[in-house]
């Protein structure tokens, strides 16, 4: 991933992020930070960010971040749980950072928080456990 930084992320397995077009701003093992520019496709009626995709962004996000830490095995998401604070735009530019905040032999607990591109305002902040499967990646 760290090759990608500055670009799209066009080498995801996730075809949905593929879809979603985010550009690597950072990654590290447990972190990463992504910047999205807002689509109309993405918006609820009223204009907004559609609290769905903002959902989907930060479960994508967050599992993105389970192959920054090079582990032989697939981790899938269990339980989310999310807080909306802000809105944002079509065109818009929005930061979704990530972090782990527990990692045991099996579970994994993870956070995600989105922010508008100069990070003076928080959209919204999801937490998510994951599960190690016993389903290898391919090498």
């Amino acid at each position: 991933m760290k090759s990608f930084t500055g670009k799209v992320f066009t080498e995801s397995p996730s075809p949905f992020m593929r879809w979603l077009s985010p550009v690597i701003l950072s990654a590290e093992s447990g972190e990463l930070a992504f910047e999205y520019q807002i689509r109309s496709e993405w918006l609820n009626p009223a204009g907004g960010l559609h609290g769905g995709i903002t959902a989907a962004i930060i479960d994508d996000v967050i599992g993105a971040t389970m192959f920054s830490l090079n582990e032989p095995y697939f981790y899938t998401t269990i339980n989310n749980a999310i807080d909306y604070f802000s809105s944002a735009k079509a065109d818009e530019i929005i930061i979704a950072t990530t972090r782990i905040i527990k990692k045991g032999k099996q579970f994994i607990n993870a956070e995600c928080e989105i922010w508008n591109s100069d990070r003076s305002r928080l959209i919204a902040k999801g937490s998510s456990n994951l599960f190690k499967t016993e389903i290898k990646k391919a090498e």
